[in-house]
């Protein structure tokens, strides 16, 4: 019996999902510790390499089920053996030492959850100068957000929480580590356990059309109240949401009136510069209303769902 479970949601990614079992397949650790359990709506897994020698296995959603990534996470669930469950994205690649630094870590730390950094993937590195890239980065482990991108559970405390919530299309990695707090276990930080996360082309409709999906955050704070502890003013969810009724308001007047600057500045102080030089201050400037524009809609899914759920978060 493997001794790692490595669990990953998919959805409509077919060839990132490739890419993340071909990396897989190049992991150091000793095959016969570890398998990979793939819930998802692909129906070309069976040709992988893994394949061959039982190391994937998958679930496929039944017509009708929900496929919410809590969904496809459960189903997958539902096959592994392993003693430790290891989360993983279908849009993340991780370094060919990934498991053998996941496997020292619960011998470590058997009974913890675990959380490893997330860094963009240095192969797709050159999409970071595009106008409206999307990918994740994170050092600082663990965090409260527990994101399913890179972190491991044991197996049995999985069983007693019931596995994730179906009804969320997001958040649902936060709620369930939410539960495992509350039932005392101890969540710690692997830093040598880093992976790397696809670095993808987007563009403003694009960025705009995906906010939608944070709506269900608000029912995560309704279920999870201490999780405004950390956030600004309990109310916003992202820092930059505070200061961006004001900067919209900045956009609004004429550009020549020296009020306008003034309201624009707190917010846009806030926002990451993503390039160098005096090219890239440039740039950053320029970029500034498209980014007003996402972070507006991120704003306006999180109104709608905290009319839904009946929980303010902004």
């Amino acid at each position: 019996m493997p001794e790692l479970s490595v669990v990953v949601a998919s959805h409509e990614r077919p060839v990132r999902l490739r890419w993340l079992l071909n990396a897989l397949s190049r992991q150091t650790l000793d095959r016969a510790l570890w398998e990979v359990v793939v819930g998802d709506d692909s129906r070309s897994l069976n040709s992988h390499p893994l394949a061959d020698d039982g190391t994937l296995r998958w679930a496929h959603a039944p017509a009708g089920a929900p496929v919410t990534p809590g969904a496809n996470r459960n189903r997958a669930l539902a096959l592994a053996r392993g003693r430790w469950v290891v989360f993983t994205d279908d849009d993340c690649r991780p370094p060919e030492a990934w498991l053998d630094q996941v496997w020292r870590a619960v011998q470590r730390n058997p009974d913890a959850v675990i959380q490893g950094p997330i860094e963009g993937d240095p192969e797709e590195a050159v999409r970071w100068h595009g106008p409206y890239p999307r990918s994740l980065y994170y050092q600082d482990v663990p965090r409260v957000w527990a994101e399913c991108a890179n972190i491991v559970y044991p197996r049995a405390l999985l069983e007693r929480l019931g596995g994730f919530a179906e009804d969320m299309e997001s958040g649902e990695d936060t709620e369930l580590c939410c539960r495992a707090r509350a039932l005392g276990t101890a969540c710690v930080g692997e830093a040598a356990m880093g992976t790397y996360h696809a670095v993808q082309e987007s563009s403003l409709l694009g960025h705009v059309r995906a906010a939608r999906k944070w709506q269900d955050l608000a029912l995560l704070v309704r279920r999870h109240p201490d999780l405004r502890e950390h956030m600004v003013l309990r109310a916003f969810w992202k820092p930059t949401h505070t200061w961006l009724p004001l900067a919209l308001l900045g956009f609004g007047v004429a550009p020549r009136r020296p009020v306008s600057l003034a309201l624009v500045v707190p917010w846009a102080t806030r926002r990451r510069r993503r390039h160098r030089g005096l090219r890239g201050r440039l740039r950053h400037v320029v970029e500034l209303p498209g980014w007003a524009l996402i972070e507006l809609a991120e704003m306006v899914a999180l109104v709608r769902g905290s009319i839904q759920h009946r929980s303010l978060l902004l």
